[in-house]
């Protein structure tokens, strides 16, 4: 018995240390707390309770979805399912992706003196904030032109754009549904810096406010040309200051609506809420939570840009995706990728370009062109948790692993011979090949990260879409200062929350006393 437990206790060192390797420990947020993101068939500790949860595909199908030989085949499946078994076998061999051709951290050694200020600016500069000033006062004259004179306008000023953009980032501090909810009287009332600026100031400053005043004669994204040039000096940042790991993952990240305010809002309120008019992509770190790249894609508009073709069409999210690792070329980076991105013809175009690739697949999403038919089926005879079934043909190798419903997977970043596992509570140990258990793994970190995201972006909602755009980046922007934060010698000499050092960067902001990390 005892042996049995040392036995026992070594499986779950081995897999804790794989885990650091794949993580860092450290809550990326700095906050103690349960972490609800559950992964469905995945957790890092052994005190999970995964298991309450429905064990179901992480692409929203059915997990004990069962499909017979003489059904219709996947997407991109041929009726002779011979010439899609073509050059896979069940014959094994290892491979090894090249190691990182970079180093990852941020590119800047920043002070322990250092503000949550200096941190926004490494990606909202004065300079874009100029921007801002001089294109809202140039749209504020051309619509009193068109309009009529209004009386109450004088030109906005840097301090005053600053005040600005504090208010609306107090909101993702205080939770609050409208900005203007400061200056009332009420429970998110905040006399502290409601008197740095009037309120009928403020609604002017929201009435003009404006990135680019005027469409460009020039080509480009037409439904985003008047937040295009803050993005691109955005991703430019990104880029800049921050190196990723090897590990990195495409998705969506969580920007639902407050969950707390939807339950308590009544159903006219819901009526009058607009959906969102945009899709937003990233590439993110997985092992600190950075966002290295955004892609912005609008639900209605001409070409590449509607989202409803690209719901429709697994191509135009592999269009997406190289526009995400446009700048990985050569890195040996590995890309985790969900069911809508995966493809066969993406990971071997990724893998010319020293790219490696390790996605969950779907029947009903994913591009299943090329892939063996056999391994797409589900098999009638019982199974056993943690069973599965491998090809390979080259490097890539296509996984279907068992764990109460079939899981299937498409990688050539590891080596389908090795073993890995999946620790639950109640049910111990469960065997997997190593891309199931690294792939769970990065997940589950992004999971959490988006978790922790939610509760930070910012409440305020206007109409205009280029505008929610704008303050949803800008929350992004604040989330990788703090990350920067984070991995700096401020955070040593005063370590903030992600809510704290939101609330220290209103206040810098807003130019208030006592903004100061190191007090």
């Amino acid at each position: 018995m005892a042996e049995c437990a040392r036995k026992g206790l070594s499986l779950l060192e081995e897999a804790r240390s794989r885990y650091e390797s794949l993580q860092i420990s450290d809550d990326v947020f700095g906050e103690s707390g349960d972490d609800s993101s559950e992964n469905p068939f995945y957790s890092t500790s052994g005190d999970s309770n995964s298991d309450n949860y429905p064990e179901t595909n992480p692409d929203d199908a059915r997990a004990g979805e069962t499909r017979s030989s003489h059904n219709c085949g996947p997407p991109g499946s041929v009726s002779n399912g011979q010439a899609q078994e073509e050059g896979w076998s069940d014959a094994l061999q290892d491979i090894s992706v090249p190691q990182y051709q970079d180093t990852h951290g941020p590119t800047q050694k920043m002070l322990a003196t250092a503000t949550a200020m200096d941190f926004f600016q490494h990606f909202v500069p004065d300079n874009a904030i100029h921007n801002m000033v001089t294109q809202t006062n140039m749209y504020a004259k051309k619509y009193q032109e068109r309009f009529g004179s209004d009386e109450g306008w004088t030109n906005v000023t840097l301090a005053e754009m600053k005040a600005f953009l504090g208010f609306v980032t107090s909101t993702g501090v205080n939770r609050c549904e409208s900005v203007l909810s400061i200056w009332s009287s009420g429970f998110f009332s905040n006399r502290s810096i409601a008197l740095k600026m009037s309120q009928a100031r403020f609604e002017k400053i929201l009435k003009y406010f404006h990135i680019v005043a005027f469409r460009s004669s020039q080509g480009g994204n037409q439904g985003l040309y008047k937040i295009q040039p803050f993005l691109d000096s955005l991703q430019q940042s990104f880029g800049s200051t921050f190196r990723p790991s090897q590990t990195q993952v495409l998705h969506e990240p969580f920007i639902d609506e407050d969950p707390v305010f939807i339950t308590t809002c009544t159903e006219r309120e819901l009526r009058k809420r607009k959906k969102r008019k945009f899709s937003l992509w990233v590439r993110q770190c997985s092992s600190t939570g950075f966002i290295c790249q955004i892609s912005v894609h609008l639900k209605e508009g001409p070409g590449l840009d509607g989202l409803d073709t690209l719901k429709n069409k697994p191509q135009l999210h592999s269009l997406v995706a190289k526009q995400l690792c446009q700048n990985l070329s050569g890195r040996n980076a590995i890309i985790f990728t969900g069911p809508s991105i995966t493809s066969l013809n993406l990971f071997q175009e990724f893998e010319k370009q020293g790219i490696y690739c390790c996605g969950l697949l779907s029947t009903r999403k994913s591009d299943c062109t090329s892939l063996p038919q056999s391994m797409l089926i589900n098999t009638e005879a019982p199974q056993q948790r943690g069973q599965s079934r491998i090809k390979m043909r080259g490097n890539m190798s296509i996984i279907n692993w068992y764990n109460k419903g079939n899981f299937r997977f498409l990688t050539n970043a590891y080596s389908p011979s090795k073993e890995g596992v999946i620790i639950k509570r109640k049910s111990g140990e469960i065997p997997c090949p190593l891309a199931v258990e690294a792939f769970a793994a990065h997940l589950s970190y992004i999971c959490k990260y988006d978790d922790k995201y939610s509760k930070y972006f910012i409440f305020h909602k206007p109409n205009k879409t280029w505008q929610q755009v704008f303050w949803l980046t800008i929350s992004i922007a604040i989330n990788n200062a703090y990350i920067l934060y984070k991995m700096s010698d401020a955070y040593h000499v005063k370590r903030y929350s992600r809510a704290q050092f939101g609330e220290r960067l209103v206040k810098e902001l807003l130019d208030l006393d006592d903004c100061s990390p190191t007090q």
